[in-house]
């Protein structure tokens, strides 16, 4: 089992900004979003460490899926924080800085298989390519080390639990947790990292960020929203899973809420029409019809159109089935069905509010971001 924790709890001091760096807005999603969408492929449970005053603001962009805790006055106090909330079962533990929002998927994956093959402690690096000087305190160069030998490190950083928790057992600050685990001993291995993987700390590095997301004049996003009453007989199917022992929707189709809201943001994105007008009740080819096989087809039309999905976002709203324990199942089930795009997934709840908090019902929207070829 693995846990991720994202430190994202400081200031925008240096970006200028009035708001804590992690929501600075960069395309169509803030830095904090970006950074949860990277590891929810990977990770079982996501904590975010979030400035005090701002966790509600946190809970909202990020739902429920994810545990908000107030962060500390350091880096490594905020690591702990979330160290604290991390479930008893976790193998690993990922540390990722909210600040580099644009490391991938695949960059959380091979820092994950690193671990499973055996290693305490992983972290990407790219090679130094600038010549590099140590000085003294009047400006003097003392020396000038073998840039071979150097790394720029990045996040996320991987670590077995226990290596991690012995690590910030001794309560000492570092800028980076690998340096707390090279501390006590454990060898520390460096993987390749990723240019886009920077760290976005100043107007400009947002600049050089936005390089990596492309063109903007070529962007359009979406958002589309489903719901369904609960209807007694129907077996559930959501995100692409079939929910057994829970009471399913009605529906033209299988009732999938996150699928078809995925379906309406790609076309809202595209200007193609939406679900009633592709997939409706005219269509009676697609009465029972999978959400997969809607995603699939919506793929299609959109890819004919030109366009190509760069990033799919979904929040399930209901009290039931809980998201948790499947989440990564369901993306990978709602990325395999849009051709290997990066989804997220996300849920919560209304508070005992409406169709979906008196449990009559189950609900979802999404936001699409697509590319115009």
């Amino acid at each position: 089992m693995i846990s991720a924790i994202i430190a994202a709890a400081g200031s925008g001091e240096r970006f200028g900004a009035s708001i804590p760096k992690a929501l600075i807005q960069l395309g169509d999603r803030t830095l904090i979003e970006h950074s949860v969408a990277s590891l929810s492929s990977v990770a079982d449970q996501i904590i975010v460490t979030a400035p005090a005053g701002y966790e509600e603001k946190f809970r909202t962009l990020l739902g429920n899926t994810v545990t908000v805790v107030t962060g500390g006055a350091t880096r490594s106090e905020s690591v702990r924080l979330g160290l604290a909330q991390v479930l008893c079962d976790v193998d690993f533990v990922l540390v990722h800085d909210a600040a580099r929002a644009l490391a991938t998927p695949a960059l959380a994956q091979r820092v994950v298989d690193a671990l499973v093959a055996g290693d305490a402690a992983v972290i990407p690096g790219l090679a130094e390519t600038d010549t590099v000087k140590v000085i003294d305190a009047e400006g003097f160069v003392t020396s000038t080390p073998d840039r071979g030998a150097l790394r720029r490190v990045q996040t996320p950083q991987g670590f077995t639990y226990g290596a991690l928790q012995a690590a910030h057992a001794l309560g000492a600050d570092a800028t980076d947790d690998a340096a707390l685990v090279e501390s006590i001993g454990k060898k520390v291995r460096i993987i390749e990292g990723e240019e886009r993987a920077l760290k976005i700390t100043t107007p400009s590095d947002l600049a050089t960020a936005l390089s990596f997301l492309g063109d903007a004049t070529k962007f359009s996003t979406g958002v589309g929203v489903d719901a369904h009453h609960f209807q007694e007989g129907r077996e559930l199917w959501l995100a692409g899973l079939h929910w057994p022992n829970e009471t399913g929707v009605e529906g033209h189709s299988d009732g999938d809420v996150a699928a078809h809201a995925i379906c309406d943001a790609l076309f809202a994105a595209t200007g193609l029409g939406d679900l009633g007008s592709n997939f409706g009740t005219s269509r009676p080819e697609y009465a029972g019809a999978p959400g997969t096989t809607l995603l699939k087809e919506t793929l299609s039309l959109i890819t004919k159109s030109g366009y190509s999905i760069s990033h799919v976002s979904v929040q399930v709203i209901g009290n039931k089935p809980k998201i948790g324990a499947r989440r990564k199942e369901a993306i990978a089930a709602l990325s395999e069905a849009l051709g290997g795009a990066d989804v997220a997934l996300l849920a919560t709840t209304t508070d005992g509010m409406g169709l979906t908090g008196e449990g009559k019902g189950i609900a979802a929207i999404a936001s699409a971001l697509v590319l115009k070829k």
